[in-house]
């Protein structure tokens, strides 16, 4: 049935701030794909800015993500380059930055919990 069909657009999709938290983070931008609240599940396109940083977190679901573009350097050094396909798992905790900008498809399961900056 095509009416349970939802096709989004991306190539002349918005850039939102991303604001998923709250508060948007400085040179990070997303278009949300999807959203469950029921599941606690979300899927969304996800842009750094050359030299933005996301903010450190503790992950109480599983977060996955493809690179599609650039490359993301996480807090422990390990670099992530398009094609690489990443998981945390829960309890995980981390940030990332990227030099030179970067895209990446994320999917979420479960809330990301924001951690002290220091």
């Amino acid at each position: 049935m095509t009416s349970l069909r939802k096709v989004t657009e991306t190539a002349s999709a918005d850039w939102r701030p991303y604001d998923r938290y709250g508060e948007p983070i400085a040179g990070m931008w997303w278009i949300p794909l999807t959203e469950d609240t029921e599941l606690s599940r979300a899927t969304y396109l996800l842009k750094f800015d050359a030299g933005a940083k996301s903010r450190p977190h503790e992950h109480t679901g599983i977060e996955e993500f493809y690179m599609m573009e650039g490359a993301l350097v996480d807090n422990d050094g390990t670099v992530f380059r398009t094609g690489d396909f990443v998981r945390f798992d829960p309890g995980s905790e981390h940030s990332s930055e990227s030099p030179d900008g970067c895209v990446l498809l994320a999917t979420l399961l479960g809330r990301n919990r924001p951690l002290d900056e220091s």
